[in-house]
């Protein structure tokens, strides 16, 4: 985990890779979670035994299953000192570009685009985002991701 100790030390690593998170497992109990809090039960998502004989070969998660765990990702991967608290702020762009079958571990590689002061000393940033599977070159989820961070 990097650590960076005031906002304008991160600001500084615009253009550049920040981080790459540590790897998470994609089980059926999360997937399962998720169709609970969702209410998207679809079948390639909860029934391991007709997902077998479906399009991907066996369940796959969610694909806004993969978007929600970028926190997770981002916690993973690097800290600021200063910082009491960090809020998502949204998203420009997100594509679901394979799927994630159950199993799988998943990674994110964030890239900051843009960092620029906020009200009350904070700052706002652009990530790109490349959440990866292990054992693949293409990457399951690539999102731009906006979140805001205060001293």
């Amino acid at each position: 985990m990097k650590t960076f100790e005031t906002l304008a030390e991160l600001a500084a690593c615009v253009g550049q890779e920040v981080a790459v998170s540590d790897w998470i497992e994609v089980t059926q109990e999360r997937v399962n979670q998720f169709a609970q809090a969702t209410g998207d039960h679809q079948w390639i998502h909860v029934d391991p035994e007709r997902a077998k004989a479906g399009p991907f070969g066996a369940p796959i998660a969610h694909g806004f299953l993969t978007l929600s765990m970028l926190p997770v990702f981002f916690e993973s991967s690097f800290k600021v000192t200063e910082t009491r608290m960090g809020v998502n702020y949204g998203l420009n762009k997100v594509r679901f570009t394979s799927p994630v079958p159950v199993g799988s571990r998943l990674r994110a590689r964030m890239t900051l685009l843009d960092a620029r002061p906020i009200d009350n000393s904070g700052l706002q940033m652009t990530w790109s985002v490349s959440v990866e599977r292990e054992g693949s070159d293409k990457p399951v989820c690539v999102a731009e991701s906006l979140s805001r961070q205060y001293p």
